[in-house]
């Protein structure tokens, strides 16, 4: 079983930054490969950023490309997700997923019906 514990969002105005982090409670952290997810008011879930399990590979939405940066610390089982020049279509619950596998393809990782594990979520509002 992994637990996912969200951090760091919040209200921010649009050009301005946030980071996202999640810290995971697994021995094994290294085997997961990992996620972030957002879903509007209204809308479905949707694919934001993943990084693989050794964090060698990552995998962007293209409306967050450029502006969003996902990365891993495997020594303290943590994922976040530094977000830059955010504009209000930012603004979602972010989710936290992990998926347990060392396959790195796009198609997969960015794919949310394969993740097991999910935070809770934290709200990100950005005002125009």
């Amino acid at each position: 079983q992994v637990q996912l514990v969200e951090s760091g969002g919040g209200l921010v105005q649009a050009g301005g930054s946030l980071r996202l982090s999640c810290a995971a409670s697994v021995r094994t952290f290294d085997n997961y490969g990992m996620g972030w997810f957002r879903q509007a008011p209204g809308k479905e879930r949707e694919f934001v950023a993943v990084i693989n399990w050794s964090g060698s590979v990552t995998y962007y939405a293209v409306s967050v490309e450029g502006r969003f940066t996902i990365s891993r610390d495997n020594a303290k089982n943590t994922v976040h997700l530094q977000m830059n020049d955010l504009k209000p279509e930012d603004t979602a619950v972010y989710y936290c997923a992990a998926v347990q596998t060392h396959y790195s393809g796009g198609d997969y990782l960015r794919d949310s019906r394969g993740y097991d594990y999910w935070g809770q979520g934290t709200q990100v509002t950005v005002s125009s």
